[in-house]
């Protein structure tokens, strides 16, 4: 058995500590129409092409991107429930960080340092959905394109089924490609700026490389719905309401707190760089200000900013820290197995589970719901059983789906690329009861609402006498209409 030294203490605590730190409660609205998908796939044995969820978009063509991920949602979750399933999310955060970890220059302080700063940076995203499975593979994408050009290893020929995995686990496939696409860029950024040395890759390394980034695409189309999933992220990016009221899609609020790890990393990277006195390489560049910038247009981007941070920032720290103290590395540090050290990891390692039971409770995880989730609504649907379409809150659609269909569609849920644009915009018309809602709620059919308690609509339906109030909690209304 290695001796645990510091050095090897501080790894330990860190990927021990990110663990626990990742094991969340899982309350997040979208995963239950993941998993409701996922048993659906299970259980009929095929894959959903058309939507079987909602009334309002019946039989229409569903590019459903993350069939793969949904089944493993679903196969953790009937192994597990909900304590699985957060489990799962800290497996994937963890794999994700092994791979930063080693694509990362310098001593364990500093590298420990830089992680734990990723990990909170990147937080925001954590959830029982298949883009965290995107996170992972982002991780490992970069490192396979580390190898090739820091470490001279050659593995690119992991890419393309990486890529055939990726196309049929979540859309965000895109992230991959702009992390080639960034390389390859910043490579010719390099010649363009005479960048002479080791770190820039030789013509015929950047030809293979652009090679296998050509057939991983091309690889893409190895997924159930063929060509439509190459035009699927531009589809989806393309939607306004995403941007003005999804908040993920929106840039980030910096006055939140939970939003401003990405400004400390950020504001560390062009310190470290500036003061390494270490040319910043064209690639680093590249992804760094690729990534930057997609965060700061929308939040969910900010997690693969930090994965490909990360690295960047670890090879400036630590030319930092051998220009300031006239050091070339931290040096190691030759402490051998003490009582001491197995003292500490020993009751980190308490401390840890203390953290990762707790919200895995299941009096904390009914709490957890019944704040964020109309469940006494939906056990008052399940009763009384009222008749007709549903018009429900967005926020809610996954968790509907999951408690009512198949007895009830939805009116709408989060697969804002199944109901596009301009259906939205007219579900915001009627949640914030502006005028003409009513002729919406006539042309979609609507017998009954099921809508946050003291919400525009909800106050607009109590004035209404075509409407009656037939439920009402401190979360939660229903109001059902009058036969017409």
């Amino acid at each position: 058995m290695k001796s645990l030294t510091l050095d090897r203490l501080v790894v330990a605590i860190v990927f021990v500590s990110l663990f626990a730190m990742a094991v969340r409660t899982p309350v997040d609205t979208d995963m239950w129409w993941h998993l409701r998908s996922g048993q659906y796939i299970v259980e009929t044995r095929t894959l959903p092409l058309v939507d079987p969820f909602s009334h309002t978009r019946a039989s229409a063509a569903w590019i459903n991107h993350g069939w793969l991920s949904q089944i493993v949602l679903y196969g953790a979750y009937a192994i597990g429930s909900l304590p699985m399933l957060a489990l799962l999310v800290a497996g994937l955060v963890s794999i994700a960080f092994v791979f930063v970890w080693k694509q990362m220059d310098g001593g364990p302080f500093v590298r420990a340092f830089i992680l734990v700063l990723a990990a909170t940076t990147s937080a925001v995203i954590w959830a029982p959905r298949p883009q965290m499975f995107t996170f992972a593979l982002t991780a490992i994408v970069g490192y396979i394109v580390y190898l090739y050009k820091w470490r001279q290893i050659d593995r690119l020929w992991l890419l393309p089924p990486i890529f055939v995995l990726w196309a049929n686990v979540h859309g965000g496939f895109a992230v991959g490609f702009i992390l080639l696409g960034g390389t390859l860029g910043g490579e010719v950024l390099n010649r363009l700026l005479r960048h002479d040395g080791p770190e820039p890759l030789s013509w015929r390394r950047w030809r293979k490389l652009l090679a296998i980034t050509a057939l991983s695409y091309g690889l893409l189309i190895a997924n159930p719905n063929g060509t439509a999933l190459y035009t699927y992220p531009l589809r989806t990016i393309t939607i306004g309401v995403l941007r003005d009221f999804i908040q993920e899609w929106s840039s980030p609020d910096f006055h939140q707190l939970f939003a401003q790890p990405f400004i400390w990393m950020l504001a560390a990277t062009l310190a470290a760089v500036g003061w390494s006195g270490r040319r910043l390489d064209g690639g680093d560049f590249a992804l760094v200000a690729g990534f930057a910038y997609s965060a700061l247009l929308a939040g969910r981007n900010i997690a693969p900013f930090a994965l490909v941070c990360a690295p960047v920032l670890a090879r400036h720290a630590q030319s930092t820290i051998a220009r300031l103290t006239n050091r070339r590395q931290e040096q190691p540090r030759a402490t051998g197995v003490t009582q001491l050290n197995g003292i500490i990891l020993m009751i980190v390692v308490v401390l840890a589970a203390v953290k990762v039971i707790a919200p895995l409770l299941s009096s904390v995880q009914r709490q957890a719901e019944r704040m964020a989730l109309p469940v006494d609504a939906a056990n008052w649907i399940e009763t009384n059983r009222p008749t007709g379409q549903m018009f429900n809150s967005y926020n809610w659609g996954g968790y509907l789906i999951w408690r009512l269909w198949p007895e009830y569609a939805v009116y709408v849920d989060g697969r804002t690329d199944l109901y596009d644009d301009v259906f939205l915009r007219d579900y915001l018309k009627v949640a914030s009861a502006q005028p003409g809602f009513e002729s919406i709620l006539d042309r979609d059919k609507v017998d009954w609402v099921v809508i946050e308690a003291n919400s525009p609509l909800d106050a607009a339906l109590s004035r209404e006498t075509a409407w009656t109030q037939a439920y009402r909690d401190g979360q939660a209304a229903i109001f059902t209409r009058e036969a017409r």
